[in-house]
């Protein structure tokens, strides 16, 4: 079986008041095409300015990722704080760290199904 690259990211504006959660199969691109967006007000990146990264967590296979995604977009605000605080508490922005600070990190879904991945840790 093939390994590929999937993200969920988490980005965020210079302010740091709104959050955005998204999922990629190339980061890097995906970051550039958010801050390609900067003047769209159609999409969200672009009118609440979101293109700071803040968080992310790296999947082999797209339905782990797509499940990952699923579950973060549901949590409540408090719930996401947290996450972030747990692997980037200053919420330094990551965008040109990414390959920098990768460390392995093992979580339980919602449904108690333990996963792994990888995520920013300062």
């Amino acid at each position: 079986m093939w390994n590929y690259n999937y993200y969920v990211y988490i980005l965020t504006n210079r302010d740091k008041s709104v959050l955005y959660v998204g999922v990629t199969n190339d980061l890097d691109s995906r970051l550039q095409q958010h801050r390609e967006n900067a003047s769209k007000s159609n999409s969200f990146t672009g009118k609440y300015h979101c293109y700071y990264l803040i968080h992310y967590e790296h999947f082999t296979h797209i339905d782990h990722a797509i499940e990952r995604e699923k579950e973060i977009k549901k949590w409540r605000r408090e719930k996401k704080i947290s996450l972030i605080n747990s692997n980037n508490p200053n919420w330094k922005f990551l965008n040109k760290d990414l390959s920098n600070y990768k460390n392995h990190l093992s979580f339980r879904n919602e449904r108690g199904e333990e996963k792994s991945c990888y995520s920013v840790s300062l």
